[in-house]
């Protein structure tokens, strides 16, 4: 898949389009990608998406907290694994933000990325103001560009597949039904970092992330789900079974919000520095303060347990703080 910043850097000849920011990749976009795709070949063109960074509402809203479901790296892995020849990021400002909707499509689209071509879902919106969207869309380009508007109703629930419904599920810490929605498990990603390593002493060795920058963090709970991580020199990656805890650590009076996973069975692997992606498959609990810190040890032993149970590995992978040395 080929990368332009821009769509003036676009010179790979006939385009079927599809616009929008793919946040999360979700069922909904993939319905957008697959007939991009399809037309792509039946016209011998090139599949284009043009998107944008940083997402709109960071611009016209700076003041509002909206992270974002997924990372720019992994929207753009999933979009390759969609099929896509060409991903147009487009830096979004003030100015880009000023185009007329007429002058978006004869431009943008027809200009700029050769479009014969267009999909979108039914509620598009481009232009100054958003003020264009699919009937515009089709009758400025009747005649000349075909143009599909594509239904991304969301199966029997009626409402329509949308990042703003993952966010909610993800705030309710229900990740099991926001991976139905993206089509796969909610997944974050960053570089682990030195924490305060109270998991280690505890006995729970642990990855930590930021709480903020890898993608929308779900809310605080204990997960589980598995930690993924790169093999060298290959694109291969290696899924390994890890309890998830997202929270500022209550039983230690904490203040900064970040994602710790213990891998299962795991007191040895020494991560900092690396990238990894968690992907969550199921909520555990509610994060909470226990009575004592050997309270709180029992729990997470629990928890080991009911991660193991939900990820369907042996209850091998499970540690018993007892036995571990801290490292």
């Amino acid at each position: 898949m080929k990368i332009f910043s821009s769509a003036e850097e676009y010179d790979l000849g006939p385009s079927v389009v599809t616009i929008g920011i793919f946040d999360g990749v979700h069922k909904g976009h993939h319905a957008i990608l697959r007939e991009t795709v399809a037309q792509a070949e039946e016209r011998g063109a090139q599949s284009v998406v043009l998107t944008f960074d940083p997402h709109p509402s960071h611009v016209h809203r700076p003041n509002v907290d909206l992270p974002l479901i997924s990372t720019l790296e992994d929207r753009l892995d999933l979009l390759e694994a969609a099929g896509i020849d060409v991903v147009v990021v487009q830096k979004y400002d003030v100015g880009y933000a000023e185009t007329s909707p007429e002058d978006f499509i004869d431009v943008e689209l027809v200009g700029k990325l050769k479009a014969v071509a267009v999909v979108v879902g039914e509620d598009v919106r481009f232009g100054k103001g958003n003020a264009g969207d699919g009937t515009l869309l089709a009758s400025h380009l009747a005649g000349r560009v075909d143009v599909t508007l594509i239904n991304d109703l969301g199966g029997d629930s009626g409402r329509r597949y949308s990042s703003t419904w993952i966010r909610e599920l993800l705030d309710a810490g229900n990740v099991r039904k926001a991976a139905k929605i993206l089509g796969r498990p909610h997944r974050l990603r960053g570089v682990v970092e030195h924490g305060f390593k109270r998991g280690r002493e505890l006995g729970f060795p642990t990855a930590n992330l930021p709480g903020s920058g890898v993608g929308e963090v779900p809310r605080d709970g204990v997960y589980a789900g598995w930690v993924v991580q790169k093999v060298p020199d290959s694109t291969a990656t290696i899924h390994l079974p890890a309890a998830i805890s997202i929270g500022t650590n209550p039983q230690f009076d904490g203040d900064e919000r970040t994602v710790e996973a213990h891998v299962l069975g795991r007191s040895d692997l020494n991560l900092y520095g690396e990238e990894i992606a968690i992907d969550f498959v199921d909520y555990v609990r509610p994060m909470m303060k226990m009575a004592s810190v050997e309270q709180l040890q029992d729990q997470m032993d629990k928890d080991l347990r009911r991660t193991a149970e939900i990820l369907g590995v042996p209850v091998s992978y499970r540690v018993n703080p007892k036995d571990v040395t801290a490292r």
